[in-house]
């Protein structure tokens, strides 16, 4: 049965372990992007462009990414920067606070940097998910375009979570654009934006079971009368 936009939006985290071996069947996905197609875009735009990649293309761009990792390298080859280079109050402390709530919940101290690297080359295996999405928009574009390409994320992962499927967007991606792009047949003249993982969730999963807090809608939200 499909969720109420209500239970979607309160339903979607970002899961980091997948089953891999139970990709999202072709037409519910074909019909997730389908639908997708209907998120708000000023003056009509549509700026987003899609790849899907699964099979023998996903496992090629994951054991690239895994061999540059191998020989000790962190990518670092943004088109854009992803957080501020002074990221400020509250923001830092609240970044900071996920990375640490992250690694507690599956168990990995502080000072274990090995397994930390470990666990964020995961990343690049999607976290198990059979199927990664990728996404793109021109070069061209501006602030507005860049937030209508938001809004079609958030819309791919409610329709997901409304089907019961998982989803983990992943900005992480673009610190392998060169690679991506040797892979997949993005346009020179697009910026590549973002991945996400999707498939379904491995319950079992101790990280699966964390979530982020959120700061109280009364710290967010100014009532004018």
């Amino acid at each position: 049965m499909t969720k109420s936009v209500t239970d979607a939006v309160r339903d979607r985290y970002t899961c980091r372990s997948f089953i891999t071996d139970k990709p999202v069947p072709d037409d519910i996905l074909r019909d997730i992007l389908d639908q997708a197609r209907q998120s708000p875009s000023g003056g009509n735009v549509q700026p987003w462009h899609t790849w899907v990649v699964t099979g023998d293309s996903l496992k090629g761009l994951q054991d690239a990414i895994a061999a540059e990792i191998k020989e000790g390298q962190s990518g670092g080859q943004n088109e854009y920067r992803i957080y501020p280079e002074k990221i400020g109050e509250p923001y830092r402390t609240r970044r900071f606070k996920c990375g640490e709530d992250l690694y507690a919940a599956i168990d990995i101290p502080r000072e274990d940097r090995p397994a930390r690297m470990q666990q964020l080359a995961k990343n690049f295996r999607c976290f198990g998910a059979p199927t990664l999405l990728l996404f793109a928009l021109g070069r061209d574009m501006q602030q507005g375009q860049w937030a209508d390409m938001g809004m079609y994320l958030q819309t791919i992962m409610l329709l997901a979570a409304g089907q019961g499927i998982a989803t983990c967007p992943q900005a992480a991606w673009t610190n392998w654009t060169e690679i991506v792009r040797a892979h997949v047949p993005i346009p020179d003249e697009q910026i590549f934006f973002a991945g996400i993982s999707i498939g379904y969730a491995d319950d079992t999963a101790p990280i699966n079971n964390w979530r982020t807090d959120r700061a109280p809608m009364e710290e967010l939200v100014t009532f004018l009368a």
